[in-house]
């Protein structure tokens, strides 16, 4: 497993009931696959409206992958949830991670993550 630097694209200051907010992510290599571990910070009120999900895209903005989030983590936060088994495209030296809830869908704020080895 090899340790990998990040680097911030956009990070907002803090998350209330609004957009959700990626905080960190670290990802390890194993293989030919990645797995990413992504915290949030989001103003989880219930059902109706907590971050609902994380996913890796290419520079392109192909979707590498999806981690959908099943529950509100209104008494945890931030919080941190992994991903295996991401393929990421020959060639590539980032890839972005993008956040979702489930009333203002996906984040615009992307975090780039820089492929290290």
């Amino acid at each position: 497993m090899r340790k990998l630097m990040i680097i911030p694209l956009l990070l907002a200051s803090a998350a209330s009931a609004g957009d959700a907010v990626i905080k960190d992510v670290q990802a390890s290599k194993s293989g030919d696959s990645w797995r990413f571990s992504v915290t949030l910070l989001h103003g989880d009120t219930g059902w109706d409206h907590y971050a609902d999900a994380w996913r890796v895209v290419d520079a392109e903005g192909e979707v590498l992958g999806t981690r959908v989030l099943a529950h509100p983590h209104e008494n945890e936060q931030p919080f941190t949830r992994s991903l295996g088994g991401v393929s990421i495209p020959a060639g590539a030296t980032s890839v972005w991670i993008e956040v979702r809830d489930r009333v203002h869908g996906w984040n615009e704020a992307k975090f780039e993550f820089v492929l290290a080895e």
